[in-house]
């Protein structure tokens, strides 16, 4: 379809009714009517000649066609958000860099590490976007968006660079593993296991409990009990103050080991090798600011340093 032909408002309109699964609550996104909305999906229903809503009494649902026009539409919209905010910047004599990364990566891994890389460099200034959801990278004269990304690639449209891998391990405070009988897989059944609800179209693919206690030999787990949270962060601080085992991300919880906050009740033992990756995430084409483009140098070379230590010393094998 020619880019003059596109219906941009009823995209826009699809592309919150899928996210939402709401047409009244892509209604308030959208400061119009759900009567709006419903007409908006109905008209682009009708030119594309496919229906991308299952109708029900108490709501809609988004089909299979649905889901794969609505990452793509999603695709599409950042990235015309992106373009926009960047072209409105002010131009500076400093490159500024918008780097965006899930919340748990940001805080616990990145933030910790970019002191030192600020401290060095005086030609850039550096926002973060905390976000979960993929946003397309682009370089422009002066700035640029990067992301780093949580998951199962490739990734469509844009060029890659994994920064390490995973594997999944259980944690937990100190103090919890001095005053309980941790001793074998089995013996987790007897504690709250911390999960984390992921809002991403790939969480089905990342492993959880029943994968870890299936890899660790254990095959009864009926007496499991999961305590699910809505943020990384949240579990993970119930993790630290004593309150269950947390399966978790190595690389977003190394530091926290590394100083002792967390501990992994079986060593080195019962770790298991996640499909998932950290990937920086940059443009397909193009060039990036000289300043942008020593940090993405300075990220590699950090993340490898990081690999070193851990496969070196911190990394844990065993039974998994």
């Amino acid at each position: 379809m020619k880019i003059e032909r596109l219906p941009l408002n009823a995209l826009r309109a699809f592309s919150e009714a899928a996210r939402s699964g709401s047409f009244k609550a892509a209604a308030h996104r959208l400061g119009v009517t759900p009567g709006a909305v419903s007409r908006q999906i109905r008209q682009l229903e009708e030119r594309l000649g496919v229906t991308l809503f299952e109708r029900h009494a108490n709501g809609v649902s988004v089909n299979r066609a649905g889901r794969l026009l609505a990452e793509d539409v999603d695709a599409g919209l950042a990235r015309i958000a992106s373009g926009v905010q960047l072209v409105a910047e002010r131009p500076r004599e400093t490159a500024t860099l918008v780097i965006s990364a899930p919340p748990s990566f940001m805080q616990l891994w990145l933030l910790p590490r970019l002191n030192a890389f600020e401290k060095r460099e005086n030609d850039i200034e550096i926002a973060l976007d905390a976000d979960q959801k993929l946003t397309p990278p682009v370089w422009n004269e002066g700035s640029a968006r990067l992301s780093l990304r949580y998951g199962r690639g490739p990734w469509r449209g844009v060029r890659s660079v994994t920064l390490f891998e995973d594997q999944l391990v259980p944690v937990c405070a100190p103090g919890l593993l001095a005053q309980a009988s941790i001793r074998k897989p089995a013996d987790l059944l007897d504690h709250h296991l911390l999960t984390v609800e992921w809002s991403s179209q790939q969480s089905r693919e990342l492993p959880g409990w029943k994968e870890w206690f299936a890899a660790a030999g254990v095959t009864d787990t009926r007496a499991m009990t999961q305590r699910q949270h809505s943020l990384y962060s949240l579990a993970l601080d119930q993790a630290i103050a004593g309150r269950g085992i947390m399966l978790a991300t190595y690389p977003v919880v190394a530091d926290r080991l590394a100083t002792g906050v967390l501990t992994q009740p079986f060593g080195p033992r019962y770790v298991l090798e996640s499909p998932f990756t950290y990937d920086l995430i940059l443009p397909a084409s193009g060039e990036a600011p000289a300043a942008v483009e020593r940090f993405v140098d300075w990220l590699i070379e950090e993340a490898a340093g990081f690999r070193t230590d851990w496969e070196g010393n911190l990394r844990p094998t065993g039974d998994c």
